[in-house]
């Protein structure tokens, strides 16, 4: 079978160097099997996604020397989203929830670090227009059952989803499709069969695959890769490399550092090279070896230029 993976960027601030380490390993797995490798732009969230920075991803990732067989925009693919959600509300599935998530503070702690939804709306009904009508929010009522479930790096993945997360928001009160629901109709529209994404993520896998029984879609195979963390706050924990948090980004990125510069870097981070030194994506395809790449997660330093600690 043809493997088949996706690098989905959310489209709302610059890429950085957590999203082009993110965004070769995923190239560098597909490719080395012989592989496509899809992009999939995601800018449902109109409130923070612009299409300027969608088109300097793509170019960030292009001066990186990455190439994609194919290109998706997330709002394309409006329709498909709500032929799922017209299934689950078929199947008696959706209901509206007006709980905000400033109630659930001080409750029960989910897995992403987060606080569980008590599934609180259980049981409430669509109006009588369908969930079209509905203005509160939209979760699905998941099985109460658990998810049996490792990822092809032994990351235990493993949750009874309904509790340990609760009922996931599949569209939100202003009308954005939630990422949850999109994720699972888009991987499987594309034939999407491999997933290489980020340990972030992780939590949110066992609800995925749940939302795939319920709408009869595949499971893919997952590994979830180590993080690029910005240094440690005084008192506080290290944090994922991201926009909202200020990491440095493509246009700084580029004015300090070569395409190769940057991509010798972030090999060496990942363990596919002894040490930094400048190089291309295609020049990383033979010595791909996922037994090569660290699980622990590494800190990042701006200092007019990138350092990645050993």
């Amino acid at each position: 079978m043809t493997v088949v993976s996706r690098f989905a960027p959310s489209t709302t601030g610059e890429a950085h160097p957590g999203t082009l380490l993110s965004a070769l390993l995923v190239w560098l797995d597909a490719r080395a099997r012989g592989g496509r490798a899809l992009l999939r732009l995601e800018d449902l969230d109109h409130s923070r996604a612009r299409p300027t920075w969608a088109t300097q991803i793509r170019e960030a990732l292009d001066w990186l020397g990455l190439d994609w067989d194919a290109v998706t925009v997330q709002t394309h693919r409006r329709a498909a989203h709500e032929a799922a959600l017209d299934r689950l509300a078929a199947d008696g599935r959706l209901y509206p929830c007006g709980c905000s998530r400033s109630g659930r503070r001080g409750g029960r702690r989910a897995p992403d670090g987060g606080w569980a939804y008590d599934n609180t709306c259980r049981g409430r009904r669509l109006p009588d227009g369908g969930w079209r009508a509905a203005t509160d929010a939209l979760r699905v009522e998941l099985d109460d059952d658990r998810v049996v479930l490792v990822d092809e790096g032994d990351l235990e993945l493993s949750q009874t989803p309904a509790y340990d997360m609760g009922d996931p928001v599949l569209r939100r009160r202003d009308g954005v499709i939630a990422y949850q629901l999109a994720v699972v109709v888009d991987d499987a529209a594309a034939g999407v069969n491999r997933v290489i994404r980020g340990r972030d993520i992780a939590p949110s896998t066992a609800t995925q695959v749940m939302l795939q029984r319920l709408l009869g879609l595949p499971t893919p195979t997952y590994r979830h890769h180590f993080l690029l963390l910005e240094p440690r706050a005084a008192g506080g924990e290290d944090r994922k490399l991201a926009k909202l948090h200020g990491s440095v980004g493509y246009t700084a990125l580029r004015t300090r550092h070569r395409a190769d510069e940057l991509c010798g870097l972030l090999a060496h981070a990942a363990g596919l090279l002894d040490r930094p030194a400048p190089c291309r994506p295609s020049e990383l395809l033979a010595g791909f070896d996922w037994r090569k790449i660290p699980i622990r997660d590494k800190v990042a330093v701006w200092r007019d230029h990138l350092e990645i600690e050993p």
